[in-house]
């Protein structure tokens, strides 16, 4: 099995993730396995069609651009 170390963990999560280790009745290795299970099970949410098509053009330099007024037309005697 692979291993990890996490460093850098902030100091209000340690006693945190003992205590809901104890309720559960694991080791605080075995509830952060449990919790890396959980969390990876949900599936990645799907994107739709248009966050595809700006993922596959953003960097291209394509943006929005202002939009320009329309011309303005004389008032004509017709």
């Amino acid at each position: 099995m692979a291993q990890i170390l996490v460093r850098k963990l902030d100091e209000q999560l340690q006693p945190r993730l003992q205590r809901r280790a104890k309720g559960n009745g694991r080791s605080m290795e075995a509830e952060a396995r449990e919790i890396l299970r959980e969390a990876l099970r949900q599936k990645e949410p799907r994107r739709g069609l248009s966050s595809g098509i700006v993922a596959i053009f953003s960097g291209m330099g394509i943006g929005l651009k202002k939009a320009r007024r329309p011309p303005k037309f004389g008032e004509t005697n017709c």
